[in-house]
């Protein structure tokens, strides 16, 4: 089992950056497919990013590519979201997620997470 806390919680403006980070407990980090999902006001939950266990593939919605980034650090038990040129609409809760299934396809990577962190509030302001 594996908890999950995240932080970098902050208001920015649009065009702003800003880091997320998933901190996990356990000494297993490194088998978990890790990722990051979102749900903003009044909308289901959404795909946001995900990074194989050894770090070496990653995955983004449509909504992200090209400006946000997944990292992690397994010797810290860390996962990252790097956020660059923000925008109103990625305003919303960011969770971070642990995936224990192996990943077969691109798919497997947006379902099939086991671990939830409590979520960080992520705010961009016009």
């Amino acid at each position: 089992q594996v908890q999950l806390v995240e932080s970098g919680a902050g208001l920015v403006q649009a065009g702003g950056s800003l880091t997320l980070s998933c901190a996990a407990s356990g000494r297993t980090f490194s088998s978990y497919t890790m990722c990051w999902f979102r749900r903003a006001p009044g909308k289901e939950r959404e795909f946001v990013a995900a990074i194989s266990r050894s770090g070496g593939s990653t995955n983004y919605a449509d909504s992200v590519k090209g400006r946000f980034t997944i990292s992690r650090d397994n010797a810290k038990n860390t996962v990252y979201l790097q956020m660059n040129s923000l925008k109103p609409e990625d305003t919303a809760v960011y969770y971070c997620a642990a995936r224990a299934s192996p990943v077969y396809s691109a798919s497997d990577y947006t379902r099939g997470y086991d671990y939830w962190g409590q979520g960080t509030q992520v705010t961009v302001s016009s």
